[in-house]
């Protein structure tokens, strides 16, 4: 992994990104996005993850996130190991899905490539983390940019409609995981 991936400081609030391999578009079924979403959930709840913004896009996630208990570097991994396994279970034992077969083939095959993976690779290794200014414009720009994916992608055409990101948390509603307002 490049040093550029890399979280540099412990107490920094980060915006991080990380993909299916070859953008495969899993989350368009509500199983495996809410996988995702409990996931995250634990992660708050046990170890100590600070969630600002979220969405779950068709192939990657975004985060505004900062780390309290356990090295965020830690906690993503972790978090990307447990939902690759149970995506992949849920795929497996999904017999609505058209698509499985041909998904299981391409993790798979981006499995092989990789010496780290026994048979499947689900997500990219990279996190992107990019360092966040505790200035309101630093948190705040990334945060708007998290919640306009949905838009920016044709989903909805208001942020706060998209249940899958904080946007409803935003707008005054009870979204799917535990954010903590930023200020």
């Amino acid at each position: 992994m490049s040093r550029k991936y890399k979280f540099r400081n412990p107490e920094a609030v980060y915006f991080v990104s990380f993909a299916t391999v070859n953008w495969i578009d899993v989350f368009t079924r509500r199983e495996y996005k809410d996988i995702v979403v409990d996931s995250l959930n634990y992660c708050i709840r046990e170890k100590g993850l600070i969630v600002y913004a979220w969405v779950i896009m068709s192939n990657h996630v975004h985060l505004v996130i900062e780390g309290r208990e356990v090295a965020l570097e830690n906690v993503l991994r972790d978090m990307k190991k447990h939902t690759a396994n149970e995506i992949l279970d849920a795929i497996k034992k999904n017999q609505q899905e058209s698509r499985r077969e041909w998904m299981l083939w391409m993790f798979e095959r981006a499995g092989k490539k990789n010496p780290n993976n026994s048979k499947y690779q689900f997500w990219q290794q990279h996190n992107q983390p990019i360092e966040l200014t505790r200035h309101a414009y630093g948190i705040d720009a990334a945060i708007d940019y998290v919640h306009e994916n949905p838009v920016k992608a044709g989903f909805v055409s208001q942020a706060e409609s998209y249940p899958y990101s904080s946007a409803v948390d935003f707008a005054g509603g009870k979204g799917l995981v535990n954010i903590v307002p930023c200020w």
